[in-house]
């Protein structure tokens, strides 16, 4: 092959796809350049697909199925959290490709008033995801807005489901209560299907989540299924993974441990903030002295047990019902299991704190990774519902209108 036989023809930032038709494509990935070359004359017909899809041949060599999780950044993130779905995210990564998003257009529904906090609440769940131990070398953490096809495929999706169902969705009814919403805005409402767009635009399989998120889930897994039966089988029913403890009671024995109810333990929480909050923690208010056996079912700290403490929760259980053992000295026990979890946590979370640049890099490269994965998908949905009009080379006319349109959008 001779160099007048190599032509250079176009030299583009990485973004969704750069595809070429013609004899002979070359395509180098290079850092977030991506130079084409074209050999032996041959023709560009359209930026669609071939880049895309080149792009993830070395990501998908060893193919493993897909988790895909993540928090609004509403604030840190609590033990509830670590329990409920943060510890199978880090158990899991070495086995699943691994995606987190930090929702922050939906933390909006709850939040629309206060936008100048979603900076620096986006940057405490990354820290906390990274102190619990997730490796970013093995997950993809990204931002939602930075994935503009999530809005495009909640659009799609919002055609698929009835107000009806969205005002009957328990979760939604629990927290317009919670947040003491009378009337409710649209992106309130609309947020289990922005969150069936979240779980469902990277095909993933398992969705790690605590128990009050499964109505979301499964208004997802309708959704996936009309739009397979109505269209093309392109989307993929995910399946959910409960924590070991699917839901965690607050300190003040609520149903719930939520921020908004300053009911937590935060896992970035100092040594001595959750010694306090532990020894304030609700217990058998009937018990008023030590001599008085005690109902350990009744007792917020009995269930903190049985979630950090497993191995002697059913001893301490049965020294309460006898009165062997005292409220105080329960907490004391459980205070030090529950260091040995949190300390090596907050370590890491002072690492990464000192070297935020880290974290920005590894949420600039997520969200690269993401709209390419995110890319891919669309325009199988558009294909799938046939309204891929500007992808299908038949409506184009030559090969310069093809390179506007694919530019210009």
């Amino acid at each position: 092959m001779s160099d007048k036989d190599m032509r250079l023809i176009w030299v583009v930032p990485q973004v969704n796809s750069c595809p070429f038709d013609g004899a002979g494509v070359f395509i180098f990935l290079l850092e977030e350049m991506v130079i084409c070359l074209m050999v032996g004359g041959g023709v560009l017909v359209k930026l669609q697909n071939y880049l895309m899809r080149g792009m993830n041949i070395m990501e998908n060599k060893n193919s493993k199925k897909r988790i895909l999780t993540g928090d609004r950044p509403t604030g840190k993130l609590h033990i509830g959290h670590y329990l409920g779905s943060l510890q199978n995210r880090v158990a899991l990564q070495e086995e699943y490709d691994t995606l987190i998003i930090i929702a922050d257009v939906q933390a909006l529904t709850t939040n629309f008033d206060k936008p100048e906090k979603l900076k620096e609440n986006v940057m405490n769940v990354a820290l906390d995801n990274l102190a619990s131990g997730l490796n970013p070398e093995k997950a993809t953490m990204f931002v939602q807005s930075m994935i503009p096809e999530i809005a495009e495929l909640t659009v799609y999706y919002s055609m698929l489901v009835t107000v009806n169902s969205l005002r009957h969705n328990p979760t939604v009814k629990t927290e317009m209560k919670q947040y003491g919403y009378n009337d409710i805005s649209y992106g309130f409402l609309g947020y289990p299907v922005s969150q069936a767009a979240d779980v469902t635009f990277c095909r993933a399989h398992l969705i790690p989540v605590g128990d009050d998120q499964l109505p979301h889930l499964e208004l997802a897994r309708k959704i996936v299924r009309r739009f397979n039966e109505l269209y093309k089988p392109v989307l993929v029913e995910p399946q959910p993974l409960l924590g070991s403890v699917p839901r965690l009671v607050g300190l003040d024995g609520n149903a719930k441990m939520g921020k908004s109810l300053n009911n937590c333990i935060y896992l970035s929480d100092g040594s001595e903030t959750v010694k306090q909050k532990l020894f304030s923690a609700l217990t058998d208010t009937n018990r008023t002295k030590i001599s008085i056996p005690g109902d350990p079912e009744i007792c917020t700290v009995y269930q903190y047990q049985r979630a950090f403490n497993q191995d002697e929760a059913e001893n301490i259980g049965q020294m309460c019902r006898a009165a062997a053992i005292g409220c105080t000295a329960c907490k004391g026990c459980l205070y030090e299991k529950m260091e040995s979890i949190l300390t090596p946590i907050r370590e890491r979370r002072a690492y990464y704190e000192a070297r935020t640049e880290i974290v920005y890099e590894m949420l600039h490269s997520g969200n690269q990774r993401t709209r390419r994965i995110a890319a891919e998908t669309m325009q199988d949905i558009r294909k799938a519902m046939s309204i891929d009009y500007f992808y299908n080379k038949g409506l184009m006319k030559d090969n310069n209108m093809k390179v506007k349109s694919y530019i210009g959008i």
